[in-house]
């Protein structure tokens, strides 16, 4: 990170502006389709298919009461805003525009790469196969990708297949990614509720995703504590973290200011583990007070592999410009900061390894040297 050190007759680092911000090219490893939904997509689908259990059909009131349900402290009702928006994503049509709508939403706020997270087994109630669900979908990337392009924005989406802790579909999700892995879906997940559904439950997919060479994340370490990353990492080998936010409680700051790192923190910064940390919703669920408090400082300070993200748009609120708004405010970063988080999150996409280095050098870095460099075109005095 960026040391905010001034040397005489020299600039400090300039803190950037929203604009700055939202120009930015950003990357995106946690967000949940069914958790990014536009609210008046929301209304028109639910006309379509006939869903009456939605709070109000008014758009804007619509964004507000899912924002407000959100933000209680509380995973599980946090959890309970997606039974709206799974209900109306349960056609073929449905799917398609909703991630048509997502990946021009994040293109439009300079998301270049974008891996987006959805559970099929959640979208089977009008008769949908699994197969046709991750079609439609995959579609509806495809789709919005070209229809970035004709608005002037550039983005690549990827999609994670994501089983439920608590359900018993896990094996069959894993065999469905890997069944697409060349056709728009680069890795698998695990999500939902963490206290009593703990990784270890679903070894045997994880075991055959390793045995296939394939990629793996898994939610760990977000509402629940250490053992849950414990598993996560040394049991599982997961290749990224969902939140990983709970690994602060194995690192100690004494009243001098001095860092000890516990031996899981330590395993975790050494191997260079990629911690999917989305800071807003942390906030709702009560992993964090403020986002001056969020570990995010203290991780990323210590050189953790920290990453920024959105986790659910619609319930939090929020964009990933939002989301480096708020470091911006609370830490002072500055654009060398953000493009540090960026290259972080890119480094650990689920992508070929050339690909990834493309995107970073051909794409992150120009457009970050740019903004840099704004200021000494600007007014002068």
């Amino acid at each position: 990170m960026e040391k905010q050190i001034t040397l005489a007759g020299t600039t400090a680092p300039r803190v950037p502006t929203a604009e700055q911000i939202a120009r930015a090219p950003k990357v995106l490893l946690h967000d949940h389709l069914d958790g990014g939904l536009r609210p008046e997509t929301i209304v028109e689908l639910a006309a379509d298919c006939g869903y009456e259990g939605l709070p109000t059909t008014d758009p804007v009131e619509l964004g507000v009461w899912f924002r407000e349900a959100a933000d209680s402290g509380s995973l599980e009702r946090y959890l309970e805003t997606f039974a709206h928006t799974c209900a109306v994503m349960q056609t073929r049509e449905a799917l398609v525009r909703v991630a048509a709508d997502c990946a021009e939403d994040l293109a439009a706020d300079g998301v270049v790469y974008a891996e987006v997270r959805y559970a099929p087994e959640q979208h089977l109630e009008a008769g949908l196969t699994l197969d046709e669900v991750v079609e439609a979908v995959n579609e509806g990337f495809r789709l919005g990708e070209a229809n970035a392009r004709a608005r002037g924005h550039r983005i690549r989406v990827g999609t994670l297949l994501t089983a439920m802790r608590h359900a018993a579909r896990s094996q069959e999700i894993a065999e469905l990614a890997n069944r697409h892995r060349d056709r728009g879906v680069v890795g698998f997940d695990i999500a939902g509720a963490e206290a009593g559904h703990p990784p270890t439950r679903h070894q045997a997919a994880f075991d055959y995703l390793k045995g296939e060479n394939n990629h793996f994340t898994i939610h760990a370490g977000e509402a629940f504590g250490l053992p849950s990353i414990w598993e996560a990492v040394q049991c599982c080998g997961a290749d990224r973290l969902g939140h990983g936010v709970r690994i602060v409680d194995d690192i100690t700051v004494g009243e001098d200011g001095r860092v000890e790192l516990g031996r899981l923190a330590a395993y975790v910064r050494d191997k260079r583990v990629p911690l999917e940390m989305c800071p807003t919703s942390n906030l709702q669920t009560g992993a964090a007070a403020s986002y001056a408090e969020h570990p995010i400082g203290l991780l990323a300070g210590l050189k953790f592999r920290v990453t920024v993200n959105t986790d659910n748009r619609l319930m939090s609120g929020t964009s990933m410009s939002r989301e480096f708004g708020h470091l911006v405010d609370a830490f002072g970063y500055t654009l060398g900061d953000m493009e540090w988080f960026t290259v972080n999150a890119m480094k650990s996409a689920f992508l070929p390894f050339d690909e990834r280095l493309a995107m970073i050098n051909d794409v992150i870095k120009p457009g970050y040297a740019e903004l840099k460099a704004e200021w000494l075109f600007g007014p002068r005095g």
